[in-house]
């Protein structure tokens, strides 16, 4: 910052301490004129304001930017993207996940279809969507009667704070708190009892064999057009880590699909999309220029897409940073967090993993799949 060739002022001082009063003597010059006498005072203008001068708060201090909260990763931070020869390859998924709390890949051939069929005829179908870190979709991964009734429970549960059909309680989505986080969400949250989302908890099960003690609270989330969910990771902050210790894995499923030019994409800033293996070029990723070489899940319905915002000891994976794309058109997702340990539900209220137990065995034994 210049110094200003002025007298600086301080409290009650003034304009500083006087001199001594000078003889005046006699001239027969003319005083300068007033303009005069202010175009010889030497008066620095003030600095002009560049776009790269950064922004300050109304303390002074500058403003943290995007990139201060989420650093860029170096260039040789490992990420390994996925080809579309290895979408489908069962040993391949086995060898990205295995620093992971893994997929349960027993349920699958070796082609990616899972052994079950659900209604007789669909079939889940595993997708490789990036390598290292490792992320994944499974197609008809619910039942087109799923999504209708975890659609219709948003329905009925509008503006139900505790109220409504009394299987969720709605809130403004929130995320862990951060003193410096820039992320924005704008969506709708309904938190669900574990006991009315039986078939979202059963299937998470099966997929990722893991204990029903370790989910988070079940979630449904809509978003409006022109609502989004801004960069942001997965991980809880250290400060919270009590309750269940670290997230290992997120799995949220899309409950309707979007055309590719209407945004709610779900997209990974620092990974790139599949590569096309016979041409060597990338898939286009998004349908926005601003993400196009970035990978980029679109919403499909019935569809889930599972990565990991730590690692099997709990060590967070800033490689998972993503968004949800400004939704052109309105978007609904079901969602779930598995953790590393005993989680405790804090809403709705008596909010209990047990009272769901006998509802996931039903539907476990209903789609022919034994969790060990």
């Amino acid at each position: 910052m210049s110094r200003l060739r002025t007298t600086v002022c301080f409290a009650g001082g003034g304009f500083g301490v006087p001199a001594k009063k000078a003889p005046k003597k006699k001239t027969n010059k003319k005083s300068k004129s007033k303009s005069s006498v202010l175009s010889d005072m030497q008066v620095d203008k003030p600095p002009e304001q560049s776009s790269s001068t950064p922004k300050l708060d109304r303390f002074g201090l500058p403003i943290p930017t995007e990139d201060d909260i989420f650093p860029p990763l170096a260039s040789d931070v490992l990420r390994i993207p996925a080809t579309d020869s290895d979408e489908f390859k069962k040993e391949k998924v086995a060898e990205a996940i295995q620093h992971h709390i893994g997929v349960n890949l027993d349920i699958f051939d070796e082609n990616g279809q899972s052994i079950h069929e659900e209604n007789g005829s669909s079939r889940w179908k595993l997708k490789l969507l990036h390598q290292d870190p490792p992320v994944l979709s499974v197609e008809n991964f619910f039942s087109e009667a799923d999504v209708e009734k975890y659609k219709s429970m948003i329905e009925s549960n509008e503006g139900s704070n505790g109220g409504g059909s009394g299987d969720a309680v709605q809130l403004s989505s929130p995320t862990f708190s951060s003193s410096l986080s820039l992320s924005r969400r704008t969506s709708t949250t309904w938190f669900c009892k574990y006991e009315s989302m039986t078939c979202l908890l059963a299937k998470a099960q099966a997929l990722l064999n893991v204990d029903l003690k370790q989910m988070e609270e079940p979630q449904l989330v809509r978003y409006r057009t022109g609502e989004e969910f801004s960069w942001h990771y997965d991980e809880i902050p250290s400060a919270q880590l009590r309750n269940g210790g670290q997230r290992l894995a997120t799995l949220l499923v899309y409950l309707n699909d979007l055309e590719d030019d209407r945004g709610g994409g779900t997209v990974f800033r620092d990974l790139k999309p599949v590569v096309n293996e016979s041409s060597k070029r990338k898939k286009r990723g998004s349908s926005t220029k601003e993400n196009e070489d970035q990978l980029t899940v679109r919403p499909k319905s019935g569809t889930a897409l599972v990565f990991f915002p730590a690692f099997k000891d709990g060590k967070p994976d800033p490689r998972t940073l993503h968004k949800g794309e400004v939704a052109l058109d309105t978007k609904m997702i079901a969602q779930l967090w598995i953790h590393e340990q005993e989680y405790q539900a804090s809403v709705p209220e008596n909010n209990l993993q047990v009272d769901a137990a006998s509802g996931v065995r039903e539907e476990l034994e209903r789609l022919g799949i034994n969790v060990v």
